[in-house]
């Protein structure tokens, strides 16, 4: 169903580690180590800045994949793993964006169920990365047969 897909990959999109967007994000996760928000934590620690925190990246924009067209309902969220080379700086920018690494499907309980997995890439200025990311959608019989439409 989305073998065709596999390779593509989205333009890159700027993203920034806003202070404010990194405080909120802690927040609401439950995760208040000072490192993410409070100034003093930052400039003391090893990076001599703070950080964000590792699942931030969910929030990033990466673009869109010409072709690649999912339902907004009726999807499940099988895994995801996030990658570092170093961590995210608040108040940098962030160059973002999204390949589709592989398609396969498998006969379940539920029927025949499509895999569809992503890779999410983030870059410095230079074209350094720094994250890369990988999730898996589920894609159910029932979405498959609304797709297939």
């Amino acid at each position: 169903m989305f073998k065709d897909q596999i390779g593509k990959r989205s333009n890159k999109v700027k993203n920034a580690v806003e202070r404010g967007a990194v405080k909120k994000f802690a927040e609401a996760i439950g995760d208040l180590h000072p490192i993410y928000f409070d100034e003093d934590a930052g400039r003391l620690s090893r990076y001599q800045k703070n950080i964000a925190p590792p699942t931030f990246p969910r929030v990033f924009e990466y673009g869109v994949i010409e072709g690649l067209h999912l339902p907004n309902i009726g999807l499940i969220h099988g895994e995801q793993s996030f990658h570092y080379e170093r961590p995210l700086f608040v108040g940098e920018e962030i160059y973002c964006y999204s390949q589709v690494k592989n398609y396969f499907e498998k006969k379940g309980n539920f029927g025949e169920m499509g895999f569809l997995v992503m890779e999410n890439c983030g870059e410095d200025s230079e074209g350094n990365v720094i994250f890369t990311s990988s999730s898996t959608v589920v894609i159910s019989e029932a979405v498959r047969k609304v797709l297939a439409k």
